[in-house]
Formats: C-alpha cells, structure tokens, sequence
C-alpha cells in the first residue's frame, strides 16, 4: 500500500506562523496592527474571519531586510 504524501501548508494560523518564524504570536499580530505585514502578500482572511499567514510572504518580507 503506498503512503499517502503530505504537503506543507503556504497558508498557517497565526500560532503556527509563530512557532515556524520565531516570532511571538503578539509580534505577528503587531506587524499586521501596524501595517507592516499586509493582507494579500503576508497575511490572508478566510471568508469566515479568520487571518492566515503566507509562509512564502514571510520569507519575502525577511529576504527584503538590510543586507549587510
């Protein structure tokens, strides 16, 4: 019998995101508050509310940092 595969989520709560990114659940909620992660590129609502974070706009949003 073959093993089902399973692919990671692009799109996690909030307390996921955190656990995933480091960042505290109050932080990524700051970012948003703030307008510093914005909805459609890092973060996305569900028809019904709830607020997801996009792993790859995480990621683009760290990769647009100070190099140094």
């Amino acid at each position: 019998m073959t093993e089902p595969s399973i692919r990671a989520a692009s799109l996690v709560t909030i307390a996921l995101a955190a656990t995933m990114t480091g960042l505290s659940e109050k932080a990524i909620r700051r970012k948003i508050e703030e307008g510093k992660w914005l909805v459609g590129r890092e973060v996305f609502k569900s028809p019904d509310g709830g607020v997801f974070v996009s792993i790859q706009g995480f990621e683009s949003w760290v990769g647009r940092g100070k190099q140094r």
